[in-house]
């Protein structure tokens, strides 16, 4: 009796009907993909007074304490901590940049000189407007999702 209870009730629950799912109009823009980079992520973790600006000042007083984070009171650091720099500051130690980008002179050991200027041109990149401070927007990399009706670029089969 209980069983055949149980088994009416469940046969009289009817999931609600899923929501309608909208497609894209023909000739609507995609909506654009926004990532922040790794590098992006830390800059923004130098905001000392948190206005959600980065000036050049706190840029650089960031990029000091991140590197002496992990330095240990020594000039410079080799590639093993500078991936746990990576690690603690851009979230993986695969992330760029790579050591290899910001070793300048080749000898297997990045300083802190080296760690800002490779740094410098970060800034450079992102200060679109070119006023001096990193505003959040500018710390964000828009793409453009393609199109669901613009044909598909052809992929080289795998070897």
């Amino acid at each position: 009796m209980i069983l055949a209870l149980a088994v009416a009730l469940s046969a009289a629950q009817v999931a609600p009907p899923a929501p309608a799912v909208r497609q894209p109009q023909p000739g609507a823009e995609p909506i654009p993909l926004m990532i922040a980079e790794p590098v992006a992520m830390a800059i923004a973790a130098f905001d000392a007074d948190g206005d959600a600006v980065v000036t050049r000042a706190e840029f650089t007083a960031g990029v000091e304490r991140s590197f002496t984070s992990v330095a240990s009171g020594q000039p410079a650091i080799g590639y093993i901590a500078f991936g746990d720099w990576a690690e603690r500051w851009l979230g993986n130690r695969n992330a760029l940049p790579s050591p290899f980008e910001v070793d300048q002179d080749g000898d297997n050991r990045i300083n802190l000189v080296e760690l800002q200027a490779r740094f410098a041109l970060f800034f450079e990149r992102f200060d679109r407007d070119k006023d001096g401070v990193l505003k959040r927007s500018e710390l964000l990399t828009v793409r453009q999702m393609p199109s669901p009706t613009q044909p598909q670029p052809q992929q080289r089969p795998r070897r």
